[in-house]
């Protein structure tokens, strides 16, 4: 007997693990007859599908497979793509839902999901704060006297106040749930009052030193289920638009901090590296891509477990590296030695000036005829009496061409130059990368400005900020 007893038991035990395995979603909902319904989930800005199912003719179906989801915020999606309402998954995969589309959010029901129960209660009050909160606001841009704008702005406090409780109370109750944790990640740094600051005043510094050095407190970089929320990513971007010095040496500190704390999460490690590296491949800010340098050859070149980028995007990434490691800020340019209109030699670094401007152009590229004649203009009413002096390089559209526009649109004063078919074959010869390469040169016109010593110091922009550029250079000299 008990040896039966036993064995019964196990049998239960074993089927109870196996039917928790995986996820097994039941979703009712009214009136979608006969039509499917779709699970989405949030990776980062970006919204992906997990699994469909096709409802039955009382507007019933299942949503299940073999593998637990991630852990993050998801959502359910009517046929005519629409996000019906957004759910939780975590550890609890195993639930059933109903709701009726005539009567949401206010309709959804969570059974067997100690989660999601949280969450739309909590969702529920935030709504009702929100409008309070709104109403209040509206009422103190048209509040008639300091009086009522005092009273208002108490009522806000005390909203503000029960909203952060509710949340400092559930983290209490679920500290390991991701309701939890979502409230964690999205807490603003509160800066001490003036009175506690330096001197007892309001100081500035301290206020941005204080916010950045709080800012992702009781946020783990551990946590993967953060990347499959809609608050990570435009949490991130707003840390290195608002918070970091747009300079390579701190944007690589911050970076090396991170990806050092993400490291023991692969999916954490690879989200925030490849966010860095497409966000700095191409950046937005000239010099930034001294940061994708940074990256590429501490965290790609060379590093086997960086496996999930394709072999396309990781060629791309190489030969971009290599290009840009030959032309980043402050550092010499590279050798040039072309021929100029009349076959003779005209090396870059013979050129002796404070200032020399490099002008990739093509004489058949519409932009480049709409921007040569206005730099030739800029040269000759201004930098030439400065000393400055252009190194046009004739990249495409062929000699003839080339010469011509030079004598139509008189650009004298320039050092004309091309790399001749011989000088091209020979490079290519000994393997050697081309001028395009060095300079990163893949369309044009293409400006780089470089000092007397013929070190860059700026590139990519146009002739109106390379006047600024130089204009800020002579005026700091001046100063010194």
């Amino acid at each position: 007997m008990k040896r039966l007893l036993f064995l019964v038991f196990t049998i239960v035990i074993s089927y109870s693990a196996a039917a928790q395995t995986g996820y097994q979603i039941t979703v009712t909902i009214k009136p979608c007859t006969n039509q499917y319904v779709y699970l989405g989930y949030y990776y980062g800005k970006l919204k992906a599908l997990a699994d469909s199912v096709k409802l039955n003719n009382v507007a019933t179906g299942i949503l299940s497979g073999k593998q637990k989801l991630p852990g993050g915020i998801y959502f359910l999606v009517s046929s005519k793509k629409e996000i019906l309402f957004e759910l939780l998954l975590d550890k609890q995969q195993h639930f059933s839902i109903t709701a009726d589309t005539a009567h949401l959010p206010n309709s959804v029901i969570f059974t067997g999901s100690e989660d999601n129960t949280q969450f739309q209660s909590y969702s529920k009050d935030i709504a009702v704060s929100g409008k309070e909160i709104n109403t209040l606001i509206t009422g103190l841009q048209t509040a008639g006297s300091k009086t009522d704008s005092s009273k208002i702005q108490e009522k806000l406090q005390v909203l503000n106040k029960q909203m952060q409780q509710y949340r400092s109370d559930l983290e209490k109750k679920l500290p390991t749930s991701l309701l939890a944790a979502l409230f964690r990640s999205m807490k603003e740094p509160v800066v001490p009052p003036a009175e506690q600051q330096p001197g007892k005043k309001y100081d500035s510094l301290f206020a941005y030193k204080y916010y950045k050095q709080h800012y992702w407190d009781g946020f783990s970089f551990t946590d993967e289920r953060m990347l499959r929320t809609p608050i990570f990513e435009p949490r991130l971007e707003k840390y290195y638009k608002e918070l970091i010095v747009p300079e390579p040496d701190s944007i690589n500190k911050e970076i090396d901090i991170m990806l050092l704390k993400s490291k023991s999460n692969k999916e954490m490690y690879k989200f925030l590296l490849t966010t860095f590296v497409q966000k700095y491949i191409n950046p937005e800010f000239m010099g930034q891509d001294a940061v994708f340098v940074h990256l590429f050859e501490k965290y790609i070149n060379n590093v086997p477990e960086v496996d999930w980028f394709t072999d396309k995007y990781k060629k791309y990434m190489f030969e971009r590296a290599y290009s840009l490691m030959a032309n980043l800020i402050g550092q010499p340019a590279s050798i040039m030695e072309m021929k100029d209109t009349l076959g003779k030699l005209q090396p870059l670094y013979s050129l002796e000036a404070p200032f020399t401007v490099i002008c990739f152009w093509d004489p058949t590229c519409s932009h480049c005829k709409e921007m040569v004649p206005r730099l030739d203009s800029m040269f000759r009413h201004k930098w030439k009496e400065m000393g400055v002096k252009i190194y046009g390089v004739m990249v495409d559209g062929g000699k003839e061409a080339w010469l011509n526009y030079i004598r139509e649109n008189k650009l004298t004063g320039w050092i004309h130059v091309y790399e001749t078919t011989e000088q091209k074959e020979a490079v290519s010869a000994a393997g050697k990368p081309s001028y395009k390469q060095l300079y990163d040169v893949y369309q044009t016109p293409v400006l780089y400005l470089l000092d007397k010593d013929k070190r860059i110091i700026a590139k990519k922009l146009s002739y109106q900020q390379i006047d600024e550029v130089i204009s800020l250079k002579i005026k700091n000299s001046v100063v010194k």
